[in-house]
């Protein structure tokens, strides 16, 4: 019987399928690109911009 996530190869051993890709997406929309994960925010780009101001974060230029 074989176990979620593996496949059977020739000789009767178990080969574990490999997981590739992105894991975590932004918390707020889900998107998986653009993540900003600095300070632990894990926002897209697309959100950190909308919510920069209320997080505190103010732009000088």
């Amino acid at each position: 019987m074989l176990h979620a996530g593996a496949v059977q190869c020739g000789g009767g051993r178990l080969k574990t399928k490999k997981d590739f890709g992105r894991k975590k997406g932004c918390l707020r929309c889900g998107r998986r690109r653009g993540i900003v994960r600095r300070y632990g925010l894990h926002l897209c780009r697309q959100c950190f911009r909308e919510t920069a101001p209320e997080i505190g974060f103010k732009k000088y230029s």
